[in-house]
């Protein structure tokens, strides 16, 4: 893959957040317009892959993936990006939660909070990538710790996670934080001098946490390709539209209630294609593409058909009480 590749790929990820940044001027968000845009993220990515394979000889000239093995993989690696991300908003609402961040600042801290999280994934994906160049015992690693995450999940409840408290331990060490939120403002110039704001806190623990929940996505996109760029794309264009999927889904989390089980299938599933690759039993990337696509088209049906019932149960116990 060339620079200059790279370095065209950032400046477009530069005018796609600017483009987010604009759209949230005002602070307000509806579930209209989370809708809107939630479908013009999805549909940009798709909009990409259609670019990976008519230009894919441009973008990776010395590539030995076909145009069409590209396309593919970046389509499931955005897809099993997108999937393992939904867990990332249910941190999110806790993380609001937690400091009390008004309804008119979450979508900047959102904002915010991911671009460090973009910055930061980066760097894993570079450092992921060189190790497996190397080393490519690395994989069963990666492969042992996703299986692992998978099990964990499975054990897992539904009840509310708490926020590992470092990244604010941290900051309150380096510079004094006010109680109150300053609008938008990150920080703000006092008697004492300048002190941070709640909003920086804020940012950095979202960046912080969804960094965490890349140690478990990243080793699994690395199953469906060791192509750096098409690892480093899946993961923008899954983030990018991060933002506007929590306003649209922040009042339906409740509802995902096979949303674990699901992404603990996906997890157990990504760790043992992991362990196959370069075998002559390897999981070809399409069929990778369907178990994601059916996994989590089962789990949102059985999770709506719940809903369903409960609801249906809870009108015939009041009418028994009436």
């Amino acid at each position: 893959m060339s620079v200059s590749t790279y370095i065209s790929f950032a400046a477009l990820t530069v005018i796609l957040v600017c483009l987010d940044i604009w759209q949230t001027r005002g602070s307000h968000i509806t579930i209209r317009k989370a809708v809107l845009w939630s479908l013009f993220w999805f549909s940009l990515a798709f909009v990409f892959a259609v670019s990976i394979y008519h230009l894919w000889d441009i973008y990776a000239p010395d590539s030995n993936y076909t145009p069409q093995k590209a396309t593919i993989s970046f389509i499931t690696g955005y897809l099993l990006e997108k999937s393992l991300s939904v867990d990332n908003l249910f941190m999110f609402a806790v993380i609001f939660h937690q400091y009390n961040v008004p309804e008119h600042l979450r979508p900047r801290a959102l904002l915010w909070g991911v671009v460090g999280a973009l910055l930061l994934r980066a760097i894993m994906i570079v450092l992921g990538s060189e190790l497996l160049s190397h080393y490519h015992w690395v994989m069963y690693l990666f492969a042992a710790f996703l299986i692992w995450t998978g099990f964990q999940l499975m054990g897992s409840s539904n009840e509310q996670e708490t926020i590992n408290p470092m990244p604010e331990r941290l900051m309150r060490k380096v510079i004094p934080v006010t109680n109150d939120f300053k609008g938008q403002m990150l920080f703000h110039q006092s008697k004492q001098g300048w002190v941070a704001t709640p909003m920086l806190v804020v940012i950095a623990v979202i960046a912080f946490m969804d960094v965490m929940f890349a140690l478990d996505s990243i080793p699994a996109i690395f199953a469906v390709t060791q192509e750096p760029f098409l690892v480093l794309a899946a993961n923008v264009f899954a983030l990018l539209g991060l933002r506007s999927l929590y306003f649209v889904l922040q009042g339906m989390m409740d509802k995902f209630i096979y949303l674990k089980p699901a992404l603990s299938f996906i997890m157990l599933f990504i760790g043992v294609k992991m362990i196959l690759v370069g075998s002559e039993w390897e999981i070809p990337t399409y069929i990778s593409l369907f178990v994601l696509l059916g996994t989590m088209t089962v789990a949102v049906v059985c999770s709506l058909l719940k809903q369903r019932i409960i609801r249906k149960n809870k009108l015939n116990q009041i009418k028994s009480i009436e």
